[in-house]
């Protein structure tokens, strides 16, 4: 049994499989944790979430977290594209991986499926959440926005029984998450930035193994799509 880590896949379907598949070599004893994120900006939204749920009714153990763009497109079936913070091209790609006209649209089986993620969760030794806690507040689970959007915030240890922390949301130069693994820091962002295949420093989907802090790297295969350089 092993216990896999990986977040930001941002609809780069192709991508999300040959890590899970060809590296991974997942096992249904294995247990699979996605960070949130899992839609919006890449060319197949509705694909990533279909490899989910064929995982999930295979009886794979893949627990899924909600990120803020997965929080978005849910927003997004009842006030429309105006809230989605995307690009004319980006939105086009979502509609279309989807097979609907408007976001209102999106069928009621992937609407379900991102109503069920929850913010964030707790592993014995692993505190898992899309980007972060504000640890000001006297109560961190409680502030849903910080968890979806947080960045740059000290943590509070003990608010997390001393857990290693493990996110994503922020794009990150694959050799600092390399450095921070080698180092074992015990809180880790894991988003590489897999669909800003544009930027040099990005481009990769990581998984992260739980147990032997082995890292495991795929490059973006879902290239070419219109997307804009992250700056």
């Amino acid at each position: 049994m092993a216990r896999y880590a990986l977040t930001d896949i941002h609809g780069c379907a192709r991508t999300f499989k040959a890590l899970v598949q060809d590296q991974l070599k997942l096992q249904k004893t294995d247990e699979l944790y996605l960070l949130g994120d899992l839609v919006n900006k890449g060319p197949d939204s509705r694909g990533v979430i279909d490899f989910i749920l064929h995982l999930q009714h295979q009886e794979y153990q893949v627990h899924c977290l909600r990120g803020n763009h997965d929080e978005m497109l849910l927003k997004s079936v009842k006030k429309g594209e105006k809230a989605l913070n995307l690009t004319p091209p980006e939105k086009k790609l979502v509609l279309q991986s989807f097979e609907v006209e408007s976001f209102e649209k999106l069928p009621k089986k992937y609407v379900k499926f991102l109503k069920s993620l929850p913010y964030y969760l707790q592993l014995p030794d692993f505190c898992l959440v899309h980007a972060g806690f504000d640890f000001k507040q006297r109560d961190i689970f409680a502030d849903k926005d910080a968890m979806l959007n947080i960045r740059n915030y000290k943590v509070d240890w003990a608010k997390i029984e001393n857990k290693a922390l493990l996110h994503g949301h922020t794009p990150t130069a694959l050799h600092t998450i390399k450095k921070a693994v080698s180092h074992r820091d015990p809180k880790l962002n894991l988003d590489a930035g897999c669909v800003y295949y544009r930027n040099a420093a990005y481009g990769n989907l990581v998984a992260l193994d739980l147990d032997s802090r082995e890292l495991f790297v795929q490059p973006n295969v879902d290239r070419p799509y219109p997307i804009a350089r992250k700056t």
